[in-house]
């Protein structure tokens, strides 16, 4: 397993007034990932100007697992069935590599 950090933001453009549909369909998927070895955090965020934009921000390890092994997890089946109904338009997947990460540490 590779030990590098990568990053996946996912833009997602739901069709108007969707949201709140589509923001109880990632819920089963990340407590599900939380088990996976490579999997380090996913964050679900919403466009404070478009409530209906949604990009999920998503860290793991090992590339190569993810491609292979991750994106084909029966889990995520619900989720991709339900998807396409709510979507606007495609949505787009970009992959970054983790080159620097800073984290505060928690406030006593």
């Amino acid at each position: 397993m590779s030990k590098v950090p990568f990053v996946i933001l996912v833009s997602i453009a739901l069709k108007r007034g969707r949201a709140g549909e589509f923001l109880a369909l990632p819920d089963d998927v990340i407590a599900a990932m939380r088990s996976e070895d490579t999997f380090v955090n996913a964050v679900v965020l919403q466009s404070a100007d478009d409530p209906d934009t949604i990009v999920l921000y998503e860290t793991w390890f090992d590339r190569d697992n993810f491609s292979l092994v991750q994106r084909k997890r029966a889990y995520r089946n619900a989720y991709e069935t339900r998807l396409p109904a709510l979507l606007r338009e495609p949505r787009q997947i970009t992959f970054y590599d983790a080159v620097r990460s800073t984290a505060r540490a928690p406030v006593s």
